[in-house]
């Protein structure tokens, strides 16, 4: 197992530091799927909720790797990001319901029947069959083509589904939804009309495809202000491996689609439709979640807070 965590560490550019967080942290984690799986004695579904740059994607990989190769348990893994919608489909919503729905990100925006295609098949696995995986390309805001998808072989005895929204509710009352939370809902969405399709999509399938989960773990970041700092890290990250990467044939090539990675300005902007959600779910979610990690303002994991479903 130290050999795994060193590996994962090293391929993740992570501190040495990290394999501290993975024992104190993700191996509890990894432990209480374990016993949860035991306990239903038929697949499970996982979800991991955090808001953005709190670190869900390496836990989600360690998890994985932890619970296939060293608890022998088939876990297969995907990300709400990489069920958007493609650029396409979110221009027609756009056109069709309001402007905003252009940015990927809020509910409306993923094609959750997909998502839940995808379980259904996992779960359904002979030994033999595969099951593609949706990717999503950030650096050009579209989904990957399907051949590009990675495929899980078998049958997926974990199922670990993470997201910046993952297991969210929807709003409380219409006079909480109307009351703009940033500029952008005040001067771009003044009649509600996005929002409210935003919560109509929690109250509806979103709210169906959470339901389904056997253990929601929540990765509380200290604050919206972190969250911005955060996000912003990720696209400069982002535009740093799109730079480097190397290019077909080892030479300099011209990218078939325009980048579509953020500036710092865009990024804040960006962040205004995550917002509302976010704000919600930090206030809400950590007295409901089957466990409650914090993230430290410098992206350190504590102990997982677990607690035993009724």
């Amino acid at each position: 197992m130290t050999t795994t965590i060193k590996t994962l560490v090293n391929q993740e550019s992570l501190p040495d530091s990290y394999a501290d967080t993975v024992k104190k942290t993700i191996l509890p984690l990894a432990q209480h799927i374990q016993s949860l799986r035991q306990a239903r004695g038929e697949p499970i579904i996982i979800g991991i909720h955090g808001a953005q740059g709190t670190g869900k994607s390496t836990l989600t990989l360690f998890l994985r790797e932890l619970l296939t190769m060293h608890y022998r348990i088939p876990t297969a893994s995907f990300s709400l990001d990489d069920l958007y919608l493609t650029r396409a489909e979110r221009e027609k919503l756009a056109e069709d319901v309001h402007p905003l729905f252009i940015t990927r990100g809020v509910p409306g925006t993923h094609d959750i029947a997909l998502g839940q295609q995808v379980i259904e098949q996992l779960k359904a696995a002979g030994p033999d069959t595969e099951t593609p995986i949706p990717a999503f390309d950030k650096s050009r805001d579209d989904r990957c083509p399907p051949d590009l998808w990675p495929v899980f072989r078998g049958r997926a005895e974990v199922i670990l589904i993470e997201g910046w929204c993952m297991g969210a509710v929807p709003a409380a009352s219409e006079a909480e939804l109307m009351a703009p939370v940033n500029e952008l809902e005040r001067s771009e969405d003044p009649e509600g009309t996005w929002r409210q399709h935003v919560n109509r999509c929690l109250k509806g399938e979103y709210g169906q495809f959470f339901n389904q989960v056997d253990s929601l773990i929540m990765l509380r970041a200290p604050s919206m202000e972190c969250v911005l700092q955060w996000r912003t890290l990720q696209e400069h990250k982002l535009r740093e491996r799109t730079i480097s990467a190397p290019k077909e044939g080892g030479k300099h090539s011209e990218p078939a689609q325009p980048s579509r990675i953020m500036s710092d300005q865009e990024v804040v902007r960006f962040i205004m439709h995550y917002e509302r959600i976010t704000r919600a779910s930090l206030a809400e979610m950590p007295a409901r979640a089957d466990c409650v990690i914090n993230v430290g303002e410098d992206h350190s994991f504590g102990e997982p807070l677990i607690r035993q479903r009724q």
